[in-house]
């Protein structure tokens, strides 16, 4: 018996480990970017660290629980009880002087901004796991596809989590991106998966790259963490503000709620536009992710004109019901500040500030 069970145990540990080789999982950084990692001051003690202490999980709170209660509680509507229906925007066809967004469920997003195309942490493989056969997608929302997307003059990667960077849809649309932009690390993972190292523009927190024509891209903090395997924070997590000639948006990722909001808003004077993370929150994770309200207050630190409430409405990745997210920012909404939680597929010309978004979440309840 004995004998058996040791038999077994070791099966599983091998077949773990081979399937851990799998090409989905990346690379960590290596070589010259590794030389550029070490240099890095956010780089400490073996890993990326956030600008202040962020413990993964809150104070009595512990990982057998915070599981025990992921895969054994009941939630009231978790997910959504029927499919879903939304109309996709034709992105091949758009007229070149629209200064559009496009959400894509969760936290894919495709911006046209005075003349530039831009896509943000896609995920249209349908799930957000290297086991396809779970955390799928709530059945409707995955209407975008690789075929879809049309040149793209920046492809944008947050950080390297599964939800953010999946490796079926970069690779899919590789030969459509002319430049990723991307924290410093997460380079390793594109370049094993063949994206030509010429076209990966990394950062570092506080680093600048000047695009061109007007356009530019800031890194700045974010208060998360990294990694798609057993060893985590190889690659930074970020947050940008990309600079036009003409606008500044956020484009903030993933985060838990801290002063680097504020800083990033003395810094930059004002925003045009937010897009903040507002759903998949858990007082059990509150340091890593924000709780309802707190992306309100984040909207006032960066005094931005407008958010776009994203990380929401695809996916079950946390304890409360599918709609909660945007029904509570909405509730909590109390200075009538200017949030927009828009459709899936929906064409958003997020500067008409009369535009007044129904709330498409209610017909699904």
């Amino acid at each position: 018996m004995i004998i058996t069970f040791t038999i077994l145990i070791a099966a599983i540990a091998i077949g773990t480990y081979l399937f851990m080789q799998g090409k989905q999982f990346g690379e960590l950084p290596s070589g010259k970017r590794l030389e550029r990692i070490l240099k890095s001051p956010h780089y400490k003690n073996a890993k990326f660290q956030n600008l202040n202490p962020t413990p993964q999980l809150a104070e009595g709170t512990s990982m057998t629980q915070v599981l025990f209660n992921f895969f054994f509680s009941k939630v009231e509507n978790a997910s959504p009880k029927k499919k879903l229906h939304f109309t996709k925007t034709d992105l091949k066809n758009l007229k070149p002087n629209e200064n559009i967004y496009v959400w894509m469920g969760h936290s894919s997003y495709f911006l046209q901004i005075e003349g530039k195309k831009i896509l943000v942490d896609p995920v249209f493989s349908g799930s957000v796991s290297p086991l396809k056969i779970t955390n799928k997608a709530f059945d409707g929302t995955d209407i975008y596809t690789a075929n879809d997307i049309p040149e793209l003059d920046y492809l944008v990667i947050t950080h390297d989590h599964w939800d953010h960077l999946d490796y079926e849809t970069v690779t899919k649309i590789r030969s459509k991106v002319k430049q990723v932009i991307t924290g410093l690390g997460t380079g390793a993972h594109l370049e094993s998966w063949d994206y030509e190292p010429s076209k990966i523009i990394e950062l570092d927190w506080f680093e600048s790259s000047n695009l061109g024509n007007g356009f530019k891209i800031n890194a700045e903090p974010a208060r998360h963490f990294s990694g798609r395997g057993f060893k985590r924070d190889q690659a930074i997590w970020a947050s940008f503000v990309l600079e036009t000639p003409n606008s500044k948006i956020y484009i903030g990722g993933d985060s838990g709620y801290d002063n680097h909001f504020k800083k990033i808003g003395e810094k930059y004077g004002k925003l045009d536009l937010a897009i903040l993370e507002t759903g998949q929150y858990n007082a059990a994770w509150k340091y890593i992710h924000m709780l309802p309200g707190e992306q309100l207050q984040a909207m006032k630190d960066l005094n931005a004109d407008r958010m776009i409430a994203v990380h929401n409405s695809k996916f079950k990745l946390a304890l409360h019901s599918w709609y909660e997210p945007m029904e509570k920012l909405h509730e909590l909404n109390k200075e009538n500040l200017r949030v927009i939680t828009p459709k899936i597929g929906e064409k958003i010309f997020w500067q008409d500030d009369e535009k007044i978004y129904p709330k498409w979440w209610e017909e699904y309840k």
